[in-house]
This record gives C-alpha cells, sequence and structure tokens, in this order.
C-alpha cells in the first residue's frame, strides 16, 4: 500500500490519461506509396494547407519519422504503433527507445524522433503562460500539476505556490523517489514557500499504482501540514493525489 511518511520516513505515493481522438483515416493500403496519394492526403502537405490542427496523430507521428518500410507507408506504421497504445499519446510518452525499436520499421533514429517529439509537447505543456493560472477549484490544480505527474513510473512530490490572489507563483519539487516511495520533508516545503512569500500552497503527489484513494499515512501527513501552515499563517489549500484514472482531492472530499 501507498504511504506517507514525513522526513527520515518513506512516503509511499502511489500517477491522468486523457482519452485522445481514435484515427478515422484509413491507411491500409502498405503497397500504396504516400508519393502517389492526393497532395491534399500527404501529411506535410496536409498541415501546409490545411494547418496543423486537422491532421491525425499518426499523420504528426509520420511526419516525425518521415517514412515507413517498402510495404508499409508512415502513416501506416505510425498507425500501428498508435494502435499498441490504444491511441493513448500518454502511454505513447511512456516507451522507452527499446520498445519503440521492436516496430518493423522503426529503427535507433525514428525512434528517437517519436521520443523527443512527445517529450517536447509535454515541456510545453509545463511552460509557464505569460498570465498565472488562478486556482479556483481541485480541476484548476490538476490541470497545472497532472502533465508534470501523468506519464512518471516513479513517485514524485511537489506543492504549487499560490499567491493572495490564489495564482500560482511556481510549482516546486519536493522529493523524488523510485517506484516504492520518496522522501518528503515539511520543513523543506515550507522553507520553499517562505522563500517564495507564498499566502497558500497546494500539495500533489502521484500514484503510479493508479489507485486514487489516500492511505491513513497520506491523511495523517496532510493534516501534519495543514497545522504547520496555520502556525506560519500559510494555508494548505489541497492536497492532490494523480492517477493514470483520475485524481483525488482532499478539499472537495471535505479532507481538508
Amino acid at each position: 500500500m501507498e504511504r506517507f511518511v514525513e522526513s527520515e520516513e518513506v512516503l509511499s505515493l502511489n500517477s491522468v490519461t486523457q482519452k485522445k481522438r481514435t484515427m478515422t483515416t484509413n491507411y491500409e493500403t502498405p503497397h500504396l506509396n504516400i508519393k502517389s496519394w492526393a497532395e491534399e492526403d500527404r501529411p506535410r502537405e496536409k498541415l501546409l494547407l490545411r494547418g496543423k490542427a486537422i491532421l491525425t496523430d499518426a499523420e504528426l507521428i509520420a511526419i516525425l519519422i518521415g517514412s515507413g518500410s517498402r510495404n508499409e507507408s508512415a502513416v501506416g506504421l505510425a498507425q500501428r504503433i498508435l494502435q499498441s497504445v490504444e491511441n493513448n499519446l500518454n502511454e505513447l510518452g511512456r516507451r522507452s527507445l527499446s520498445d519503440l525499436m521492436q516496430f518493423k520499421g522503426i529503427g535507433e533514429a525514428k525512434a528517437i524522433s517519436i521520443t523527443a517529439g512527445l517529450e517536447l509537447g509535454r515541456r510545453r505543456q509545463l511552460s509557464d503562460v505569460k498570465d498565472r493560472p488562478q486556482i479556483r477549484s481541485s480541476k484548476d490544480g490538476y490541470n497545472v500539476i497532472a502533465p508534470i505527474l501523468m506519464d512518471l513510473q516513479h513517485e514524485e512530490f511537489w506543492i504549487l505556490l499560490l499567491n493572495r490572489a490564489n495564482r500560482v507563483m511556481q510549482k516546486v519539487q519536493i522529493s523524488t523517489g523510485g517506484v516504492a516511495g520518496t522522501v518528503v520533508d515539511a520543513k523543506i516545503i515550507f522553507k520553499k514557500a517562505l522563500e517564495y512569500s507564498a499566502s497558500s500552497i497546494i500539495l500533489s503527489h502521484n500514484h503510479p499504482s493508479g489507485n486514487t484513494q489516500p492511505s491513513q499515512a497520506d491523511i495523517d501527513i496532510t493534516r501534519k501540514l495543514k497545522m504547520a501552515g496555520k502556525t506560519l499563517d500559510i494555508s494548505v489549500l489541497d492536497h492532490l493525489i494523480i492517477t493514470d484514472r483520475g485524481y483525488y482531492s482532499f478539499a472537495d472530499e471535505g479532507m481538508m
């Protein structure tokens, strides 16, 4: 079971999968070379003529890998890769280079291109927007922190530092660990909060197991941190547990 332990004890943080649209275009004619398609149906030309938003996930991956094989187009190969993860880009982002290279037509260079493209997309989600996002609900907090935690196979603990208007000033990693747990130290949490003059904080960690429910140890440490925050006049607004099946909000469940 996951369990939360402060300082030298191990905090068991046992991680949100969004459904991606399935591919609707049929590319099941492996002998048909992509150059023989109508220009508006080729991924690169399609992007130029109609814009990036019109392309399917398979077509975008096909642009990354550039080519297929003698018996399969780049789009067909991309579709086959996506089908192996049920068209879930988050799941594809977890695949290693060696996993991708198991597909016929995918060598090291193409596997690196796919991995780099997905990582760039993940980092884009993490980039700070010009206006700091305002947290009005647990969903707002989830939208800010989930891109960091959703693909991880190990456990991490993060906090969101908020100003008086509940706008996010910083996303701060407190600890990272292995599959079984990570260390959480209250002193580090509130040191960071004081360093940025935060008015309030939101706690967050991932459960790679997919279990959204908090353990008793999770509940106990949340209570301890909330009490410590009161002493320092720093409100602990929520604690989010992020998994690939959704998330758990202590605040929504009346646990704060």
